[in-house]
C-alpha cells in the first residue's frame, strides 16, 4: 500500500510540475489522508488525460494507414 501511494505522489508531483503554473502557491491540507486523495485525485486526471492522447494517437495513426497506397494495394491482393 506505501509503495502504491508513493508512486501516486509522484506521478502527481511530476504532472504538477510538467504542467502547473509557476505562480500557484503550495497547497495545504488539514490531514494526510486530505492530502493522499487529492494526490490520488491528481494522478487520476493525468493518467485519464494520458490515455485519451495516446487514443487520438492511434486514431490518427490508423486513419493515416487505411489511407497509405501501401495498405489498399495489400488489401486489394
Amino acid at each position: 500500500m506505501k509503495k502504491t501511494v508513493l508512486l501516486v505522489a509522484l506521478i502527481a508531483g511530476f504532472a504538477l510540475t510538467a504542467c502547473g503554473d509557476k505562480d500557484e502557491p503550495m497547497a495545504t491540507f488539514e490531514s494526510p489522508e486530505a492530502a493522499d486523495k487529492a494526490v490520488a485525485a491528481a494522478a487520476t486526471e493525468a493518467a485519464v488525460a494520458a490515455t485519451e492522447a495516446v487514443a487520438a494517437k492511434a486514431a490518427e495513426a490508423a486513419a493515416a494507414m487505411k489511407e497509405s497506397p501501401a495498405m489498399e494495394d495489400a488489401t486489394k491482393q
